[in-house]
């Protein structure tokens, strides 16, 4: 897999969570498995979502519903703030020096968000991100963002790749697809975009474009 965008790429489609905003998923599973939770890391991780995880992640469910499905799994009374904390705590940040190459690589190529996410995390790491760097600052960096949790897909399906690519006349063949997660890298190389993974092994985003 080449690790370089190439020089026919004429634009851009990057992953959120764990390429540019940075996030743990033991986090949430250490907050869950202490509120009760027995092999939530069986439930949901990097890799896999069971059921009502993955239907909240394509917005089939409402944030109300997912929380008392939660609930089922954890003993005793829980609040719905309880959950909320628990879900957002692999919730770190999106780093500076990210949100300054995002900026300047915008100027180069069009640059798509296109995140697989739902209706408690996304709210929360928009208030992060306004909090942090300004309101409007989403619209800084990208040119459209699409959230899987909003458009009732999500990757790796072939569908959401599509959307993406016709809504914005791009050319899968010139466009490169940016992503942490193999199945996801995978599913959009099947579908006709470059890919890059983004493993534990890159430093920096920069790398991708030297």
């Amino acid at each position: 897999m080449n690790q370089k965008v190439a020089k026919n790429v004429s634009s851009i489609i990057f992953d959120l969570g764990g390429v540019l905003f940075d996030i743990d998923y033991s986090l949430t599973q250490k907050a869950f498995i202490a509120l009760g939770a027995k092999d939530f890391d069986q439930l949901y991780s990097q890799q896999k979502q069971e059921g009502f995880f993955d239907d909240f992640e394509r917005g089939n469910i409402t944030a109300a519903h997912f929380r008392t499905e939660v609930k089922k799994l954890l003993p005793g009374h829980l609040t719905d703030d309880d959950v909320n904390k628990a879900w957002n705590a692999l919730l770190i940040g999106f780093p500076a020096k990210k949100v300054e190459f995002m900026k300047q690589l915008k100027k180069r190529y069009p640059l798509y968000l296109l995140s697989n996410t739902n209706d408690i995390h996304l709210p929360a790491v928009l208030e992060m991100m306004d909090a942090e760097y300004g309101k409007g600052i989403m619209q800084q960096m990208f040119h459209k963002e699409y959230y899987s949790c909003r458009m009732g897909m999500r990757k790796p399906n072939a569908d959401i790749y599509k959307v993406v690519c016709d809504e914005n006349d791009l050319n899968p063949a010139n466009t490169v697809f940016i992503d942490d997660s193999i199945q996801n890298v995978v599913g959009a190389g099947e579908f006709g975009l470059q890919t890059l993974h983004f493993t534990p092994n890159v430093t920096s985003l920069e790398e991708f474009f030297n």
